[in-house]
């Protein structure tokens, strides 16, 4: 029996300066709301590549040593795994940018929970803030609500 599964691999990164960190106010239809910057791992390259380029592609900063702080995992109802690598940082250089995924700026931490958040941004944010917490455990229902959510 093989255990090998199905997965798309994404990264999502959080860049911070001391107490603000920076946004992104997404307008994809399928993912709207505030996010952070990230997107697809490609083939030829490593989670953390792939997290300091979509940063990049995003928002204009190049930055320097993520610090890889946890994993989201969704399980979808047909056995395969939506996994994204989770990173902050808090060293880069360049002038910050806005693109087409939507409108890049930085909000001081404390307003990030009074914000549009993207779905399940909220309940993802112990990951990135607290030391306690490394993985976020995803699974929905046939019509799409969360059936199950757990910070590991």
């Amino acid at each position: 029996m093989s255990r090998k599964v199905q997965a798309e691999l994404v990264t999502m990164c959080m860049v911070y300066e001391g107490d603000r960190v920076l946004v992104q106010d997404r307008v994809d239809p399928g993912w709207p709301g505030v996010a952070f910057p990230g997107g697809h791992v490609e083939p030829e390259e490593t989670f953390t590549e792939a997290a300091a380029r979509e940063v990049y592609e995003e928002t204009g900063l190049k930055i320097v040593s993520p610090k890889l702080c946890g994993v989201k995992e969704r399980l979808d109802r047909d056995g395969s795994r939506y996994i994204v690598f989770l990173y902050k940082c808090d060293e880069f250089s360049g002038e910050l940018r806005s693109c087409d995924e939507g409108e890049n700026r930085w909000v001081e931490r404390a307003d990030l929970e009074s914000m549009k958040l993207a779905d399940t941004m909220y309940e993802l944010l112990p990951v990135f803030f607290e030391d306690s917490y490394s993985e976020f455990f995803l699974r929905r229902g046939d019509n799409g609500e969360v059936q199950e959510l757990r910070l590991l």
